[in-house]
């Protein structure tokens, strides 16, 4: 199969094995700079274009889209689909997802676990707010936040509140999330792959850090998930319609809760902890899926 990944670093870690994944199952697979590319946008022949040329058509895509290039990335991503590319995550699925509040509104609706969350436009409402998921201490969260940075412990009330207006203020879209005390700074990574989760680790924050992130110092391990967390992670990935994505867990009293499902997850730390190689199963799955025009509503997939 001729693949394509898209991402704007082929040396990145995530890039270079599944890459390496890839041909050595026999695939041809290129890495394509997603801002470098340009659309053709004709009746009836849709095509992308790259350095003056059209690129050749590709059995399936790859997206690695950072959240800093949403809004392009998945117009390259959609314009791949229109030509007939297989994508592993469709480009409505990666704007769901990367949406936080679309994506925590979906998942409500469907009924998993998730924190209490609150959503406002005004200051007035911010009392409320803050007393509606249970009061301080509580996170406040920048919508278009990641890998931890634009998210916030208020320990008070006065704290929340002021952390909140000072958002507001700079017109900042935040989520003010209920703080599960019992996870203890510690999350789990769930990485699913179709149907399953193909490997999971536990990420605990670093001393005196309540944000479990890899980047911001944390430290992970292996981590045996319990079948309602399986469950949930599954079912999270299928509610935002991914077919590859990190799904991030909190276990609370209630049981597992989802803070976040990320639909470019790395590999390196998933990779490093658990010893699979999760890279070869998602071509696994793309031989298994990929055909011309192939999307989950017209397909399982």
């Amino acid at each position: 199969m001729k693949i394509a990944i898209l991402s704007r670093n082929k040396k990145l870690y995530s890039t270079r094995r599944l890459k390496e994944a890839g041909e050595a199952r026999g695939h041809e697979v290129d890495v394509i700079d997603t801002l470098h590319c340009y659309m053709d946008i004709t009746s009836n022949r849709p095509a992308v274009r790259m350095k003056g040329v059209e690129l050749p058509q590709y059995d399936a895509i790859i997206p690695r889209i950072g959240a800093s290039v949403s809004f392009y990335g998945t117009s390259v991503v959609r314009q791949f689909e229109m030509t007939g590319s297989y994508s592993i995550n469709e480009s409505v699925a990666i704007s769901r997802s990367r949406d936080k509040l679309r994506s925590m509104q979906l998942l409500s609706r469907k009924g998993i676990g998730l924190p209490r969350t609150g959503f406002a436009n005004r200051p007035d409402n911010i009392k409320d707010l803050i007393k509606n998921v249970g009061g301080a201490p509580c996170v406040i969260k920048l919508l278009e936040g990641t890998q931890g940075i634009g998210v916030v412990l208020a320990e008070t009330t006065k704290t929340a509140e002021a952390i909140v207006e000072a958002f507001m203020g700079l017109n900042a879209n935040i989520l003010i999330q209920e703080f599960i005390k019992e996870a203890g700074g510690a999350d789990i990574r769930c990485f699913v792959v179709g149907d399953k989760v193909v490997a999971a680790m536990k990420r605990q924050g670093a001393e005196g850090e309540f944000r479990s992130n890899l980047h911001r110092g944390g430290s992970a391990v292996l981590v045996k998930l319990t079948k309602e967390e399986r469950a949930t992670a599954v079912a999270a990935a299928n509610i935002m319609g991914l077919n590859m994505c990190g799904v991030d867990l909190l276990r609370s009293s209630r049981g597992p809760v989802v803070m976040e499902v990320n639909s470019s997850p790395g590999l390196e730390g998933i990779e490093t902890v658990t010893k699979k190689d999760v890279a070869d199963l998602v071509f696994d799955f793309i031989e298994k899926n990929a055909k011309p025009h192939r999307t989950r509503t017209q397909g399982k997939g």
